[in-house]
Parts: structure tokens; C-alpha cells; sequence
């Protein structure tokens, strides 16, 4: 028996799970094929046919910082709470498709249950966090081959994803392999291009590997905590950055005014008064002001970070120089530059991974119901305009906001209602 199979032996009698998940239909339940917890072993690579992605071992924890994590917050937390539907692809008409009703009610029902544990929202903010940690976000895809839940749905930790090298595009040749650190290759788990969803940020045509933004900001993420680690020991220290000098002062002249200062002088706050035939001179080791804690780099590096992340600076708490007309393009360019484009990436992963090449269901898609507005007002005035202006129906309005179409009466009187309020 090999390494992997063992594995997965282990971790299913450690959570007392058999072979299959109990559902209304057991026979038709999809196993997991990978673990759910790879990183518990030393970090050794072995060179062959999978390639590793070399990330660095600091960006997970790199993640966790206030900075990061908010940035990584602002685009993961918008794009989960999103509405979203599943819909006959465009150019496809719903009656030319075979139980097409029945077939949305299980797409639904697979999304929003996609295993024992996670609901979409849990599953799909695990993806983003690694998409946007190392450009790895990952899911396995297992079919039932149930007509009721057509497949069941795992996240997987990205890191531990190695890509073949040498995949001749075959649907019958393993594409993508999970393997622990310090894992041999031939006891990886291999999986089919029709089995992992791996969604890639910034594809590049030299590399198999995407590209995260924390991974583009980890120089500066690091300088960041560097300076604020010195900002942080330079204010929490209790010593002066001053010292007083008295010129040719005897050694016991010097040890009588240091205990007369510390008895009589320090935490009194009286005035002293020093009676010398020199003026003593004061050496100071800093300028004693907010510039010494670098305030000025360390935001600037916040700057960066943002840009890294296609986040404006206000998103992650610089608030200088904006008013309330720069805010809300601010947070526009936010939606435009960051959430809607990786909203619009993971949906098309959806529809061609899951739909397509895991279950076979080429007819239907995923979509976003608001991939384009920032919130519900630009979304309700664009939709009404456009209604008004005859550009799109009553139903192709209600199917942009997951809404069922209406009864040929029904639509005929709301466009008279419209024509009406146009005039």
C-alpha cells in the first residue's frame, strides 16, 4: 500500500470517517482523495515530473499581519457575501436542455452543500485566501454521479499542490499531484485536470504557477514589519535619547551628580539647578520627535501593499487628503480593480471546472448577480435605464438579480408600467 493511501487511512480513522459520507444516497458518494491538512512535515523537496511552487514559507504567516490581512479581507469578504446564481449558459435555450430545472435545483444544492462540513461561503473563502496569499487557491472535485448532487466539493491547501510539467492536456493524464513536504513523488496523490479546480492569479506563459499579490508585496510587507518593530521598541523605551555632559569632571564629581540627580531630580519634576565653571552640553542621540519612529516610511509602505493588492491606500486606514467625492471613486476603483475581477475569474473556473469538465453539464454557468456595481443603487439605476430604454427585458432583468421569470401577462404590464414612467 503506498504512502498516500496510508495517509488518507489514518486521517479518515482519526475523524471517524469510513469510505463513504452518509447521505440519501450512499452508493453515489464521492471519496476525498486528498488530505485536508498537509503541513505537518519537514520542508524537503524532491526534483521529477510535478513541479513545487517555490513560495516562500513566510507568506502564510505573512498573512496574518493587521496590514495583510485587511487587505486580504476587503476583496475576500466582499466577493463571499456576493448573491449568485446558476443559470442556463447564454446562447443556450432553456428548453432545448433536459431537465434543465432539475439540474439548476442540484447545482444549487451542490454549491451550497458542498460536503459534510463547509457551506459555500466557507469553501469559497479558503480559495480566495490561498489565491491571494500565493496565487494557489485550489479545490478538489469528486462526481457522486447522484442526479441530485452531482459532485462534492474539498478545499485543498494550494502550497501542497505540485503541477506536471510534461501534462500532454489529456483528460486522462494526471495534471496536478498533492504531495506533503518531504514526500516522494511516487507517493503523491494524483488528480485528473477534471478533479482540481486550481485558480491561478496573474497567469504568466513562462511558469504553471500563478502569481499572489501578497507574493508581489513580500519584500515590502517585510520591511513594514521590520520598521514597525523598531518603531515599537523606540517608543516602548523608557530611556532618554539624551545624555548631559560635563567637561573635565573628576570621577567622584561624576558619581555625586548622578546620585544627586537620581534622589532628588529624577521622577520629582523639579527644576535643577547645576552649579559648574562650565556650561554642561547636551548630546542628543535623536531628534526626540515622531520622524525618529519612521511614521513617514511606514506609510508609504502601506502605499505598496496596497498597490500590490489593486486596493486604493484609504482601504487599509490612510485616510489623508480624502474628502467624500475621493472616497467613493476610491472605493469604486476597489471594486473595479480588485473584487470584480476575481469574482468574474472564480466564476469562470466554476462554470468550466465544476460544470464542464467534472460533471458534464456544459449548458449552465455561474455567475456573480453584481459583478459590475459597487453596491445596490449604481446596480438598481443601470438595470432601470436600461429597461426603459427598451436595451432589456423584464425577465433578463430579473434573471441579472437570480429572480425566476414572470408570466408573459406579468411582463407585459410591467413594461407598459415603464413605458409609462419613460414618458
Amino acid at each position: 500500500m503506498r504512502v498516500g493511501e496510508q495517509l488518507r487511512e489514518i486521517w479518515r480513522q482519526a475523524t471517524g470517517r469510513s469510505g463513504d459520507i452518509a447521505s440519501g444516497a450512499a452508493n453515489a458518494e464521492a471519496e476525498r482523495r486528498t488530505l485536508a491538512l498537509p503541513s505537518i512535515l519537514s520542508p524537503v523537496q524532491f526534483p521529477g515530473r510535478h513541479l513545487p511552487k517555490p513560495t516562500p514559507a513566510n507568506l502564510r504567516r505573512f498573512a496574518e499581519t493587521p496590514v495583510v490581512r485587511r487587505a486580504i479581507n476587503v476583496i475576500k469578504d466582499r466577493i463571499s457575501a456576493m448573491d449568485w446564481q446558476v443559470r442556463v449558459r447564454r446562447g443556450v435555450k432553456a428548453g432545448d436542455v433536459a431537465l434543465a430545472s432539475k439540474k439548476l435545483r442540484a447545482l444549487r444544492r451542490m454549491l451550497e452543500e458542498p460536503n459534510a462540513v463547509d457551506s459555500f461561503r466557507s469553501l469559497i473563502e479558503q480559495a480566495i485566501e490561498d489565491a491571494l496569499t500565493g496565487g494557489f487557491g485550489a479545490i478538489e472535485m469528486e462526481p457522486t454521479g447522484d442526479e441530485d448532487r452531482p459532485a462534492m466539493l474539498w478545499a485543498v491547501d494550494g502550497a501542497s499542490i505540485r503541477i506536471n510539467g510534461r501534462w500532454d492536456g489529456q483528460a486522462e493524464t494526471p495534471r496536478y499531484a498533492q504531495a506533503m513536504p518531504g514526500q516522494l513523488e511516487s507517493s503523491a496523490v494524483e488528480l485528473l485536470d477534471s478533479q482540481l479546480m486550481y485558480i491561478r492569479m496573474n497567469p504568466r506563459s513562462f511558469t504553471p504557477f500563478g502569481l499572489g499579490p501578497l507574493e508581489v508585496a513580500f519584500e515590502t510587507v517585510n520591511q513594514f514589519l521590520s520598521a514597525h518593530r523598531f518603531a515599537g521598541k523606540l517608543a516602548a523605551n523608557a530611556v532618554a535619547q539624551y545624555a548631559l555632559w560635563l567637561n573635565e569632571a573628576t570621577p567622584t564629581q561624576h558619581d555625586r551628580l548622578i546620585r544627586w540627580w537620581q534622589d532628588e531630580i529624577e521622577g520629582t519634576g523639579r527644576v535643577p539647578l547645576i552649579s559648574t565653571e562650565q556650561k554642561p552640553e547636551v548630546l542628543r542621540f535623536a531628534q526626540g520627535t515622531d520622524a525618529d519612529l519612521r511614521l513617514a516610511w511606514q506609510e508609504f509602505l502601506i502605499r505598496m501593499v496596497a498597490n500590490a493588492f489593486g486596493l486604493p491606500p484609504l482601504m487599509l486606514g490612510l485616510e489623508a487628503d480624502v474628502n467624500q467625492s475621493t472616497a467613493s471613486e476610491m472605493a469604486n476603483e476597489a471594486f473595479r480593480g480588485a473584487i470584480s475581477p476575481l469574482a468574474m475569474l472564480l466564476a469562470g473556473h466554476i462554470t468550466r471546472d465544476l460544470f464542464g469538465k467534472c460533471i458534464g453539464w456544459r449548458e449552465f454557468e455561474f455567475v456573480f448577480n453584481e459583478p459590475n456595481a459597487r453596491d445596490e443603487e449604481t446596480e438598481l439605476a443601470v438595470q432601470v435605464q436600461l429597461l426603459q430604454a427598451g436595451v432589456l427585458t423584464v425577465n433578463e432583468v430579473r434573471a441579472m438579480r437570480g429572480l425566476g421569470p414572470l408570466g408573459q401577462d406579468d411582463t407585459a404590464q410591467l413594461a407598459g408600467e415603464a413605458t409609462e414612467q419613460a414618458g
